[in-house]
């Protein structure tokens, strides 16, 4: 956050010593994201650590995702990817993720929207290892299918892969 704070005031440095309105406007729309990106990360950040969920198969499990905020950002959605690997039937062992919010165009209305935050995006992956953990219309179809076989190995496989990848 402190590279990104240092990053605005560059950029605002940048804006009033040029002239030329090309280079302008790139920076002011870059400055704009960064500064959706800044506004209240700390305050964000701290309250969604206070409230992250501790039950469900996953609640022992340390993941670390990538977010790759695009500079058309926040009129498309962020790019997530998760780091660590997981037995997950909405999250693929390579790190895709099935999470509607992420889609620009989503079929059933709960798509990305210019409205939405990163906050929103941290919510949205939290809840996978909870409420929107979904087993009916799967990414990872190998991992839905064992849960609906045997739900007590699935609960075992996932504790295996924390202890083994998520610690």
């Amino acid at each position: 956050m402190l590279t990104l704070a240092s990053k605005l005031k560059r950029d605002d440095a940048v804006k009033s010593g040029h002239s030329n309105s090309a280079t302008a406007d790139s920076t002011r729309r870059v400055s704009i994201r960064d500064r959706l990106l800044v506004k209240g990360s700390a305050q964000k950040v701290a309250e969604l650590e206070t409230n992250l969920p501790n039950e469900g198969y996953y609640q022992s499990g340390k993941f670390q995702f990538e977010i790759d905020v695009p500079e058309a950002y926040n009129m498309v959605p962020p790019k997530v990817k998760c780091l660590t690997r997981i037995w997950h039937p909405n999250i693929t062992e390579t790190g895709e993720i099935c999470l509607s919010l992420l889609r620009e165009h989503s079929i059933d209305g709960t798509g990305w929207a210019p409205t939405r935050t990163l906050k929103d995006v941290v919510w949205g992956l939290n809840s996978l290892f909870t409420d929107l953990l979904n087993f009916d219309d799967p990414l990872n179809i190998e991992a839905a299918e064992h849960h609906l076989r045997d739900k007590d190995d699935f609960r075992c496989k996932v504790q295996d892969f924390i202890k083994q990848y998520a610690r």
